[in-house]
């Protein structure tokens, strides 16, 4: 049955509504999510601190103890023999025997409570990752309902006027959801959350490796761990920057470009796949509307991508020419390219683009074969008012 007039305008109340109401919870979860961080930073400085103070205190506890040996050793032979040894000889060996004793329980109280305190570390730290976590999952699921309740109001619109229409964009939306779920759980399982189980695991075998290999080995596992944690908060961030970049508010469309394809080579080449990726704007420095910055940041965000992910190119070029009247951008790879007459089924990846693409206006042309790489060409009129 087809929606009424009032049927439509109530629909769009309770939209409008939607969007305001997940906007701010969205806004509300990153909060914890960025804080919940700056708790983890915290507590991962304070942990490495008192990996710091038990390998002191290790350190100490061996000399002690050795001093300890050759006290009680001392006392042992002016003991045996009176004669030898007046007794203010035998007082002082048995007070710095007992001094060196007590001195040796006392460190060894501080190890264990130092060793409490490790373990109460990693038990927050892993309680903390785990509210990163979730959160991330949150604010992934909330991207996706605001994708689709703003920049794609549009089309939801226009599938409302036919019944199969509406069927077919509602199952549409539920599809690329659970894609897009999918996909940011692999990212965080696959990297953030599997680096963090592999510190826990490893920190605990500091002490050991302390023990069997020596000093060097042990430090050698540190270094290591701070480089895990520090990429696994690299990872953290570009999974965030990837939902939403907050440069493409303030800055515009040509730096936040700029600093997403910086950001995409780097992430590359700390994962041994390096291709070179090269930005150049040969038009002019302006803003555009907020919407079509978005959506031309995520068409051509989503042809970087595709490079990476399918065409194992070495050569990624991407150009911006911003006209008076007229976008223009080129995503250029050298990878494998593919037939473009061929449906891949279970992917959305194309069609979200021309999707998107309609939104705007304008035109998008994907040029590729096999072994012989992969051109996108994309064209959008600029509106003076944002879109709707």
């Amino acid at each position: 049955m087809l929606m009424r007039n009032s049927d439509t305008k109530l629909l769009d109340t309770i939209l409008d509504k939607m969007v305001e109401t997940v906007d701010q919870s969205k806004g509300q979860i990153f909060s914890i999510a960025e804080q919940s961080r700056v708790d983890y930073e915290a507590l991962l400085k304070e942990l490495q601190q008192i990996k710091s103070q038990i390998h002191s205190s290790i350190v100490e506890q061996e000399e002690l103890e050795r001093k300890v040996k050759m006290a009680r050793k001392r006392l042992s032979e002016v003991s045996r023999d009176f004669s030898v040894h007046s007794e203010e000889v035998v007082r002082k060996a048995y007070e710095q025997a007992h001094d060196l004793q007590v001195k040796l329980l006392v460190m060894r109280q501080n190890e264990k409570q130092l060793l409490d305190r490790r373990n109460e570390l990693d038990r927050r730290l892993l309680s903390v990752h785990t509210t990163i976590e979730r959160a991330e999952q949150l604010i992934s699921q909330t991207a996706v309902v605001l994708n689709y309740l703003t920049q794609d109001m549009k089309a939801f619109g226009r599938a409302l006027e036919d019944a199969q229409s509406k069927q077919a964009f509602g199952l549409q939306v539920m599809e690329a959801q659970e894609e897009e779920r999918k996909r940011l759980s692999r990212e965080i399982h696959d990297g953030p959350a599997q680096m963090m189980a592999n510190v826990l695991m490893r920190s605990d075998l500091i002490e050991k490796l302390y023990r069997e290999r020596g000093v060097e080995a042990a430090f050698k596992e540190i270094r290591d761990l701070k480089k895990m944690v520090r990429s696994a908060l690299y990872e953290v961030r570009r999974i965030i920057y990837d939902l939403r970049p907050m440069a493409l508010d303030d800055l515009g469309l040509i730096p936040t470009l700029n600093k997403y394809l910086a950001t995409v080579s780097e992430y590359s080449r700390s994962q041994s796949a390096a291709p070179n990726i090269t930005f150049s704007n040969i038009g002019l420095e302006k803003r555009l509307p907020s919407n079509m910055e978005v959506a031309l940041f995520r068409l051509i965000q989503e042809s970087v991508q595709n490079a990476l992910k399918h065409a194992n190119a070495t050569e990624i070029q991407v150009k911006l020419e911003i006209k008076k009247e007229q976008v223009l951008a080129v995503v250029k790879d050298n990878g494998k390219g593919f037939d473009v007459n061929k449906k891949k089924s279970g992917s959305f990846g194309i069609m979200g683009m021309k999707e998107r693409i309609d939104l705007l206006d304008g035109d998008i042309t994907i040029r590729s074969k096999p072994d012989e790489g992969t051109v996108v060409l994309i064209s959008v009129p600029i509106i003076e008012q944002p879109l709707t």
